[in-house]
């Protein structure tokens, strides 16, 4: 036994070691097997290049299959000895840790690429033998009359010495010379073989065109054809040939026989289908892989008119939890329970199951009443989860989420269709999971807008395409503007402006919210800045306070307090000018660690607005531990107010509110103020300020410094 090989290189050596060792028994080859092994060396190279290329080309797998048969490998042994060395260790020596189900699928694509190089390169060698074959033959004919015996023994070698199989029959069909290859070939005697008559082999596998040009070539209309036909032998097996058939002239230019040429490919055929079907079927679950289910999804929607389709796209709710916590081996072992079930699913007429990858399964049906098929055929896969799945003796729940889209064939593309089940699946399992859900094209059109926005967003910023428009919070008492709310905006190329609404979520998701926040919070300190300057010395009511929202992912980010407190020295803007708006959904349950930044913010005099408030159902005696100094009330609690008389409850519920929070020495902004009455209301019940549309609607900053402006001057 020797050592494991240390590097990349030494791995590839040994990997051709390997295979020279397995093909070199049965090669045709003068040289030593070190000899051939050199020669092996490189084609095992352009495999593990092949293997590893970012982007997968099966150009090298023809090469290498075509570089065989120059090599002399051209004993079928060869190849099939060379696949199963591939097959084998292939990956194990050349695969370098990657995703081995994937090397493992590339493999077996390079695999079948070798065997079709190898079968082209032999069939041209082949061919051009036949060829040979042929010249000969007629040359052998036409030298009769000169040199009748030295001419019939050229043949007569040529004739049995073929490794391929050689008959000539007459026009009838009647069969007069066969050699032994031939005879090998259908396992008979000469003398049974000679009883035969050509048009006595038909196969229902036979193509359409094949007795139509059998009948050409005797009738003299064509000199010879080539195409693939199968033969049954005596014992009722299949004989696969390539099969050459030539016409013979006699002196005069007349024909006067035909020349069959036929080359056994059984076993390669059935190596082909082998390939085939390990480049087409999932290796854990023996269902059709993503390559199958997308080449039957195209048939299928290329059907004629009339012709519809139904595609269930399912995905396993929870799964990546039993992977983690039991082990990727009980996750495919339960993989393997699942695609049983669902294979028991699709049992009828146009209906299949194909696995995607991961825990991602597709259901197809089609024919012409798809709509009320693939609801049934959705509610059988729902109901064969229901069962629980015995995995190393634990019994395991299995619930999907399955995304469906019915239609018309020839409408879409295969990959619109699965975009569109993959977006509906996603819908149903962000609605609880464990149901299914209709394809619907405004949902898709908004995933779409989504996905697009998402990508959009780093470069957004860079591009300069936020904004920032302000909204003065007033104070209720004497009407003076107090300050504003900074709110931002994204002048988008093609949508327009769009709202925070349209893509804080998504800033939030992809994590660019902290730069986008960074951006926000610096651009409208420098805007208070210039608010403060453009005042001057009127000052009666103190500088203008700036509000910034801090989302989720900001309160968690390590930066938060030292980025405010750059921002604050780098514009000169005292810490009391600047108001970070907190949600409190964001604060409920909120343990030390998340609430010690904005203590160490309110420390250094920065307010504390705790937002939406009332709509987090928190208890309020945490509101004692939170670093805030103001409650913004959420509109819900003052809509009612906009009419006169006010909802008495809602009244009631905003006293109690606001007595609270002055007992806590907190102030109370109310948002969403769009009457007159609204306002007076809240003044009453002691509300300290406030913002709306009856003040001011959201807009830019010149806007703002006007009003401010106006309060402060009379």
């Amino acid at each position: 036994m020797t050592a494991e090989p240390d590097g990349p290189e030494d791995r590839l050596r040994r990997f051709a070691t390997i295979w020279s060792r397995a093909v070199f028994p049965v090669t045709s080859t003068s040289s030593t097997r070190p000899e051939f092994e050199a020669q092996l060396l490189p084609l095992a190279r352009r495999l593990s290049e092949a293997l590893l290329a970012r982007t997968f080309d099966s150009d090298a797998g023809r090469a290498v299959g075509s570089a065989l048969v120059d090599a002399h490998c051209t004993d079928p042994e060869a190849l099939s000895r060379t696949l199963d060395c591939v097959d084998a260790y292939l990956v194990l020596y050349c695969g370098g840790g990657g995703d081995q189900e994937d090397l493992r699928a590339r493999c077996a694509r390079l695999q079948h690429a070798m065997a079709a190089g190898f079968a082209r390169t032999l069939r041209e060698r082949t061919l051009a033998e036949q060829e040979a074959i042929a010249q000969a033959a007629l040359q052998a004919q036409g030298v009769v009359a000169q040199a009748l015996h030295a001419s019939e023994a050229r043949f007569r070698a040529v004739f049995e010495g073929a490794a391929i199989g050689i008959g000539m029959a007459d026009l009838e069909g009647n069969i007069l010379q066969v050699n032994g290859a031939l005879l090998r070939m259908f396992g008979v005697s000469e003398p049974t073989l000679r009883s035969r008559n050509v048009r006595d082999w038909t196969h229902p596998d036979d193509a359409p065109q094949t007795w139509r040009l059998y009948d050409e070539l005797v009738r003299g209309e064509r000199e010879h054809y080539h195409l693939e036909k199968a033969f049954y032998r005596p014992d009722g097996t299949v004989l696969w040939t390539n099969l050459t058939v030539s016409l013979l002239r006699d002196a005069d230019g007349d024909p006067q026989y035909q020349l069959a040429l036929m080359e056994d490919t059984t076993e390669r055929r059935l190596l082909n289908l082998r390939l085939r079907y390990e480049a087409t079927h999932d290796a854990l679950t023996g269902l059709p892989n993503r390559t199958f289910f997308f080449e039957r999804l195209e048939k299928a929607l290329g059907a004629g008119e009339g012709q519809r389709f139904g595609l269930c796209y399912l995905d396993l709710d929870g799964f990546k939890t039993i992977n983690d916590s039991l082990g990727h081996a009980a996750g495919d072992r339960l993989l393997v329970e699942v695609a049983d079930r669902l294979q028991s699913c699709a049992t009828a007429p146009g209906e299949m199951v194909a696995r995607l990858g991961g825990d991602e399964f597709v259901a197809l049906t089609t024919g012409p009443g798809t709509q009320h098929e693939v609801d049934e055929l959705a509610g059988r896969i729902m109901n064969a989860l229901l069962a629980p799945i015995s995995v190393d003796g634990r019994e395991l729940t299995v619930r999907g989420s399955i995304g469906i889209v019915e239609g018309p064939a020839g409408e879409r593309s295969p990959a619109e269709v699965l975009r569109s089940a993959d977006i509906t699946m996603y819908r149903a399992k962000s609605a609880g999971g464990n149901r299914f859900e209709l394809a619907d094209a405004e949902a898709d059109a908004r995933a779409i807008t989504r996905h697009g926005l998402t990508t959009a967003l780093p470069t957004a910023l860079e591009r300069g395409e936020f904004f920032i428009e302000y909204q003065p919070l007033v104070h209720l008492g004497d009407g003076s503007v107090r300050g504003a709310e900074a709110l931002v905006r994204w002048l988008h190329p093609q949508h327009g402006v769009l709202g925070p609404d349209r893509f804080i979520p998504l800033a939030e998701h992809t994590g660019l919210i902290v730069p986008l926040g960074r951006w926000v919070l610096e651009q409208s300190v420098r805007q208070a800045r210039e608010w403060r300057e453009l005042r001057g010395g009127v000052e009666a009511v103190g500088p203008l306070r700036i509000n910034v929202n801090l989302s989720p992912c900001q309160l968690t980010h390590p930066g938060l307090v030292q980025d405010t407190v750059d921002i604050l020295e780098r514009t000169g803007v005292a810490p009391d000018a600047l108001c970070l708006e907190v949600t409190e959904s964001a604060l409920i349950g909120a343990d030390d660690d998340l609430l010690k930044p904005l203590r160490r913010l309110a420390e250094m005099g920065v307010d504390i607005a705790l937002d939406d408030f009332g709509t987090g159902y928190s208890n309020l005696a945490n509101l004692r531990r939170l670093p805030v100094s103001i409650l913004k009330l959420d509109r819900s609690f003052t809509q009612s107010m906009q009419q006169f008389p006010a909802d008495p409850v809602d009244l009631k519920i905003v006293e109690g509110i606001v007595s609270l929070a002055h007992s806590l020495d907190l102030a109370v902004t109310v948002e969403g103020v769009e009457t007159g009455a609204q306002a007076e209301q809240l003044r009453i019940l002691g509300c300290d300020t406030a913002q709306g549309w009856y003040y001011a609607r959201p807009g830019p900053p010149e806007r703002l410094h006007q009003l401010a402006l106006v309060d402060a001057t009379g």
